[in-house]
């Protein structure tokens, strides 16, 4: 199911610049900076529970970006998320190692953990397991899908990190102007003429999805192909809502068109649905507008809210 949706809203901070700590203030139920491995510092989630209820609350984990290097669960990036509490979902907002500290696979065993922790930890903090769903933009939007399309895959998990008699499935995905095929993504925005200056080009030695992988991802395309998730699209798959800014100067659209066209061919229509929002950049302001985030959430009411 394709859309296109022209929504016109001024930005709030520019690409590139660190988002500001989010004003969680107004939240009473929350549980902050609570370790779901050990292996680092940055294994850390923020729970933040509906003000009444004592559930069991499906689940949203926030997955922040910040192109592998940078960012934070307490950050302005939490806020969409946030408006599901008014719906009755808990919110679970995760840290994940930065390509800094470690590199590819280490950000989605890290994220596997965080859901296996929430299983884990599910009567305690008032979760329900059956009705998880993933919610990223950008780095963290590709995090979300490789939860929805990786379940089961060995190596991509590190079951030393604890809870390993828990799964890793999410029941539903939410990816907002996400990467997928790293190679392409010069030459999908040299297509729609938006190909960034030298020095800020993915194909560049120092571009953030080398720094992920180690390398200059042209003398990698295996890695780089370990590191796709559509390498790992199959049948039993969760439902899919992907949107992405036509005039993404950073991640070119192409992205999110090709892979929800790969996950209709395997899942069909009804579990796929991709929105473009006309002349939209990256990080866009208006994904976050109230009525963009309750499309969002009114896709999750119809996949998980209900058994």
């Amino acid at each position: 199911m394709i859309r296109n949706k022209p929504i016109s809203v001024k930005g709030h901070y520019a690409i590139g610049e660190t988002p500001p700590p989010a004003d969680t203030s107004f939240i009473t139920r929350k549980y902050l900076n609570k370790p779901y491995a050990s292996q680092s510092a940055a294994q850390r989630l923020d729970i933040y529970l509906p003000e009444s209820g004592d559930g069991p609350f499906p689940v949203i984990i926030a997955i922040h970006g910040g192109a592998f290097m940078g960012c934070d669960k307490a950050d302005l990036q939490v806020l969409p998320m946030l408006h599901g509490l008014k719906r009755g979902y808990a919110v679970v907002s995760i840290n994940y190692r930065m390509s800094g500290e470690a590199k590819f696979p280490a950000l989605i065993m890290d994220a596997k953990a965080a859901v296996r922790w929430i299983h884990a930890n599910a009567a305690q903090y008032g979760f329900d397991p059956t009705r998880v769903a993933a919610w990223g933009g950008s780095a963290g939007g590709y995090l979300a899908l490789m939860l929805g399309v990786s379940a089961g895959i060995k190596k991509l998990e590190d079951l030393s990190m604890g809870n390993a008699d828990q799964p890793c499935n999410v029941q539903a995905v939410v990816s907002w102007f996400s990467p997928v095929n790293f190679l392409k993504m010069d030459d999908q925005l040299a297509e729609n003429g938006l190909l960034a200056p030298p020095g800020m080009r993915h194909n560049e030695p120092h571009a953030p999805e080398a720094l992920l992988l180690g390398e200059k991802i042209t003398r990698i395309p295996a890695r780089v192909r370990a590191s796709n998730p559509e390498t790992y699209i199959h049948e039993d798959m969760p439902p899919f809502f992907l949107q992405h800014g036509s005039l993404d100067p950073v991640v070119p659209v192409q992205q999110s068109i090709e892979f929800a066209a790969k996950l209709i061919d395997v899942l069909g229509p009804s579990k796929v649905t991709l929105e473009i929002l006309e002349n939209a950049v990256h990080a866009d302001p208006r994904f976050e507008i109230e009525e963009n985030i309750n499309k969002v959430l009114d896709f999750l009411d119809r996949n998980i809210m209900v058994n």
